[in-house]
């Protein structure tokens, strides 16, 4: 049986603690008081519970989750090993998905995946060679909780601005994303001050917003979500722009671009080159607010959709190198055009290096997700040291082509020798 360690009452005293309120959402409440939990199962190695969310239309709600972690796994654990956490967020169309709690637990998180649909997925079922759990968000009915949150539809998420706040569903979403952060924090297996947050697609705008308001994550890594939704090409602008007078508001209120200013969680920003729902200009503009530690990784025509999203090695070695001390990504500077170059700083940790790099750009017009690329590969050069307090760190000089004059759109990436990738921020003519 899974218990809770709480230095204070399980509904802490708010009234002694400062008043913290950004938006609609009280943030001193969210962070400082463990939502009612109660679990479903607890019989296999992925749990099943539903804990408390915010008011909807007026009654309570509850918010269904999955929860897994090295010891509910079976894996034999030392006497009071704590387990760093990591928060789990869906996009659109999807839910808890038990596969990806099990992936983390796997790697020795304490793992969280809520729906924020107001809905309840299928049960689990478990590959039988490999114990692992089968992508239960991809089959079977999903059930609609009797006391569920807001739908995750359109009229949820934008329609209902400048009414009263319970109906909008990004205000549901980051408030039970900071509600299943209480909640992972209070378990007594789970080691509070090391815990990520990391969400796909509407999962990803999401993380945006949780890194902006939770300053308790140690790591955040926003797939494919940005902000700056109004602007450019994303397929969500014209369902803000027919917000009409209402949709500065939206803006103002739920669009990640307006928080992420707030930002001080480590983020490792993740997307593709051709993506509709977060296009490269958005995805920058959201990227050069964030006013504190950053990086980010953009993928050559990289799919959109769950498994796509969760694929990538980086986020797990993001989040190890903040959570568990882990070996961090490699650190490119800024590119710089010298003659008929492009020229490139990149810093990485011994004993690893970089092992390949490129230059990619794109002549194209029009729309972003049909443009063609051009990638050239880079030259590397041998690493040298470099001190820095202790820490082992090298240097290595990357060189490239310079991209043609007619190229609109430029960056660069990186490759280590653990195939870890990073990108540089994307050049815009």
């Amino acid at each position: 049986m899974l218990r809770f360690v709480l230095a204070l009452p399980a509904v802490l005293a708010l009234s002694s603690l400062a008043a913290e309120q950004v938006g609609p959402w009280d943030l001193t409440s969210l962070k400082n008081t463990v939502p009612a939990v109660k679990w479903v199962r607890q019989d296999q190695p992925i749990h099943s519970l539903t804990y408390a969310g915010e008011k909807y239309q007026g009654r309570d709600t509850r918010v269904f989750a999955f929860y897994a972690s090295p010891k509910t796994l079976g894996e034999t654990v030392k006497e009071g090993v704590r387990f760093p956490g990591v928060v789990l967020i869906h996009g659109g169309g999807g839910t808890a998905f038990a596969d990806w709690v099990h992936l983390w637990a796997r790697r020795g998180y304490a793992a969280i995946a809520m729906d924020l649909n107001g809905s309840r997925p299928p049960e689990p079922e478990f590959d039988a060679k490999t114990g692992m759990a089968v992508g239960n968000g991809h089959r079977g009915e999903r059930q609609r909780l009797p006391d569920g949150g807001p739908p995750h539809g359109a009229p949820e998420k934008f329609g209902s601005i400048g009414g009263d706040t319970s109906d909008d569903w990004p205000f549901h979403a980051a408030a039970c994303v900071l509600r299943a952060h209480s909640l992972l924090r209070s378990f007594s297996e789970v080691d509070p001050e090391r815990t990520a947050v990391t969400g796909i697609s509407w999962g990803g705008y999401t993380t945006c917003l949780a890194a902006s308001l939770d300053d308790r994550f140690k790591a955040a890594v926003p797939v494919y979500g940005c902000g700056f939704l109004h602007e450019g090409e994303s397929v969500q602008k014209p369902s803000i722009d027919r917000l009409g007078d209402r949709a500065a508001q939206w803006v103002r209120e739920y669009d990640p671009g307006s928080l992420l200013p707030r930002c001080r969680v480590p983020i490792l920003f993740v997307n593709g080159t051709h993506d509709i729902h977060y296009p490269l200009d958005s995805y920058m503009k959201s990227y050069a607010v964030v006013p504190g530690e950053k990086q980010i990784r953009i993928q050559m025509n990289m799919a959109h959709g769950h498994p796509p999203g969760w694929a990538p090695a980086e986020i797990g070695l993001f989040i190890d190198s903040k959570c568990i001390g882990g070996r961090p990504l490699p650190v490119p500077g800024r590119p710089r055009i010298e003659g008929e170059d492009v020229n490139l700083s990149v810093r990485t940790t011994a004993p690893g290096g970089l092992k390949k790099a490129a230059l990619h750009y794109t002549t194209d017009t029009g729309l972003r997700s049909k443009r063609q690329w051009t990638t050239v590969d880079a030259s590397v050069s041998v690493p040298f040291p470099e001190p820095n307090g202790g820490l082992r760190l090298q240097v290595q000089r990357v060189r490239a082509p310079r991209p043609p004059a007619e190229a609109n759109t430029w960056f660069m990436t990186v490759t280590d020798d653990r195939d870890a990738m990073v990108s540089t921020e994307v050049q815009f003519q």
